[in-house]
């Protein structure tokens, strides 16, 4: 199960979002590796997806998700303005397909059983043109932005329901937003990054932590830039922006690029 952080973190207020149930944050025990160890990077982008609803309430768009993931597909919802703007509204995207057609069949399905309504079919996300700085700039500065509509959301081991979702979750569904396929616990997505140091992360890096005494990954966050990560602390508390103070660099194993 999941560790929890201190209660000293700072929480921020908000409600955004849900993602599929493939366990929990500290799933497996990973040992501190070395530095140099030879990890592989690559993560495979998303093809076609579904996005469906527009509730005033994310309890409602939790719902819809639910019943989206008990028919297999992964589902997340997110809200479409930032918290506190009017007439902020919650969506669900989900779905993996590799056609706009396979998208499009899947879709009118769901909505002939009156598991959807309106739908709309979001392409691929597009992939770099290259090693550019400014193409690779941009898919950090995005993931960035996803992240911080995350702030306030609760924290919930699994991240199964309505009611939150725990670290790994935040970072799967921060990725799945940007058309990336993270795994979904902290012990795969540490094991899938490239090996930077502290002083090399850029903006939508990963930061891992071993809080369970043992050395071992037991959870994620997403560094922001300067000295600063967001991530979902523990049962009870909200997504919130953090400082790597004392505490938390003491207790980091490893930094993993995707990128």
């Amino acid at each position: 199960m999941a560790h929890p952080i201190p209660g000293h973190a700072r929480m921020l207020p908000g409600c955004f979002a849900l993602l599929l149930v493939l366990g929990g944050c500290s799933r497996g025990p990973v040992t501190r590796p070395s530095p140099a160890a030879p990890l592989a990077s690559a993560i495979p982008r998303l093809g076609f997806t579904i996005q469906a609803g527009a509730f005033a309430q994310p309890e409602n768009a939790a719902r819809l998700a639910e019943r989206l993931q008990a028919l297999g597909l992964n589902a997340v919802y997110y809200a479409s303005a930032p918290e506190g703007a009017p007439h902020r509204l919650y969506r669900v995207r989900f779905g993996d397909f590799p056609t706009r057609e396979a998208a499009q069949a899947r879709a009118e399905s769901l909505r002939a059983a009156e598991v959807i309504e309106a739908f709309y079919i979001v392409a691929p996300e597009p992939p770099p043109l290259g090693a550019g700085a400014q193409d690779e700039s941009g898919t950090r500065a995005s993931l960035v932005a996803t992240a911080n509509n995350y702030l306030g959301v609760p924290y919930l081991w699994g991240g199964t329901t309505g009611a939150g979702f725990d670290c790994s979750g935040l970072t799967m569904a921060v990725y799945r937003l940007n058309g990336l396929q993270l795994p979904r616990s902290s012990r795969e997505q540490f094991v899938r990054g490239t090996p930077v140091t502290l002083e090399e992360a850029r903006k939508g890096d990963l930061l891992f932590f071993t809080t369970n005494h043992a050395g071992t990954v037991s959870h994620v966050a997403i560094f922001v830039g300067g000295d600063s990560f967001i991530h979902a602390p523990k049962h009870g508390r909200k997504i919130s922006r953090e400082r790597l103070n004392a505490y938390y660099r003491g207790h980091l194993v490893g930094v993993r690029s995707y990128l």
